[in-house]
């Protein structure tokens, strides 16, 4: 019977929304002609960047390819819809071996939902306990980023692409790197490096843990962002570099994309204070 139940359910999708949500908490509303004046190369930078963030905020989501790699380790896939038009939210597919949820379902895939704040895995139903009967298996998000951050997250659109973008504002020095080809689009590649004060929410997410915080961060505590902009204004491919943890996200398609809604709640059991309980909260 699937009853070992351990916090390893959600530690890897939790790391994913940290690197992607947190140097987006400043985001700033400005339109790219506000925010810049087109003199100097380094101003047409952040003019072409200000214009894919803005379109890429515009339409509200995205299909993409996320893979994510923590210490060197081998990266994991997050595959499915982006979706930060109403909130962040996400409905993707995961190795199940590689998130270690095999004690929870035969299938050689697990579904995830990030919907208001909260997680949602399909799983296969339990003989008993609280996923008796049930297809999902819910955590609120308070049992793995903690009330404060849990509060900040909930229907914020703070983890999307284009925040992620926006942030970019605060970075000293913007690079442009030239045009290469990605997915068989002619991009180019733009580089910007931010250091530990210009994270936004980042810390906040992590807490009180000043230690994780810093090792997420590694010794030079900075985030190296690469953007590659194709030729409609829009990421191609978005990278985010911390000391020991490394996010690829490939855009396949923007806008027109499913909704992302919570499972009915009668077939869903909540295991938010069992998690809560394995982690000491």
């Amino acid at each position: 019977m699937k009853q070992k139940y351990t916090a390893a359910w959600v530690g890897f999708t939790a790391a994913a929304l940290l690197a992607t949500a947190g140097c987006g908490a400043e985001a700033s509303k400005e339109t790219a002609e506000q925010a810049v004046k087109a003199v100097g190369n380094a101003d047409k930078i952040m003019a072409v960047l200000s214009r894919a963030a803005d379109r890429t905020e515009e339409l509200g989501s995205a299909e993409v390819k996320m893979t994510t790699s923590i210490d060197g380790g081998a990266p994991i896939a997050m595959d499915g819809t982006y979706s930060w038009g109403d909130g962040y939210a996400f409905d993707v597919e995961m190795d199940t071996k590689a998130v270690q949820m095999q004690e929870l379902t035969d299938a050689p895939k697990v579904r995830c939902l990030f919907v208001d704040g909260d997680y949602y895995y399909d799983v296969d139903p339990q003989p008993s306990g609280p996923l008796a009967g049930k297809e999902w298996m819910k955590i609120d998000g308070s049992a793995v980023f903690g009330e404060d951050a849990d509060q900040a997250l909930s229907g914020s659109s703070g983890g999307s692409p284009a925040a992620s973008m926006k942030s970019l504002k605060h970075a000293e020095d913007v690079e442009d790197l030239g045009t290469e080809t990605v997915n068989g689009q002619r991009t180019t590649h733009y580089q910007a490096v931010l250091d530990k004060s210009k994270m936004g929410r980042l810390k906040e997410l992590y807490g009180d843990d000043e230690s994780l915080y810093n090792s997420m961060l590694g010794a030079d505590g900075s985030l190296t962002m690469d953007i590659w902009v194709g030729d409609k204004d829009l990421p191609v491919r978005l990278t985010q570099e911390t000391g020991a943890m490394k996010v690829t996200m490939d855009f396949e398609k923007f806008g027109a994309t499913a909704d992302v809604a919570a499972p009915p709640a009668a077939q869903t059991g909540d295991l938010t204070e069992t998690l809560k309980a394995a982690r000491g909260q």
